[in-house]
């Protein structure tokens, strides 16, 4: 077991992303995004990209999702998304958006 030291990290993210990955873990099996959305900030992008896939949960808000499903997404809803599949997020909150997503290496083809 290897403790992460994040919070500092995540206390001071106002608006993005933060990583959990490679670089704290010195592993390429999986990775960890946690993302906060300002309210009515729009087109943060969700994709994967070539030989990962992600799960990516609502953990507080709500996101107006577009891009190959079209939708809206609620704290506690989740999806599963794959490859060179891409989504955009629309905060429809007038609070923060947070989301997390969990992500690893497909069975296709991965090259770093």
């Amino acid at each position: 077991m290897k403790n992460l030291n994040t919070s500092n990290k995540l206390k001071e993210l106002i608006s993005g992303e933060i990583i959990i990955g490679s670089e704290l873990t010195n592993s390429h099996a999986c990775y960890m995004i946690y993302g906060v959305l300002q309210p009515e900030e729009k087109e943060r992008l969700i994709k994967p990209g070539k030989g990962h896939e992600e799960i990516v949960l609502i953990l507080k808000g709500k996101v107006k999702v577009t891009g190959i499903w079209e939708g809206i997404l609620t704290e506690g809803e989740a999806f599963h998304i794959v490859g060179e599949e891409s989504l955009f997020f629309e905060n429809l909150s007038n609070s923060e958006t947070i989301y997390i997503i969990a992500g690893g290496h497909s069975e296709e083809g991965h090259i770093h």
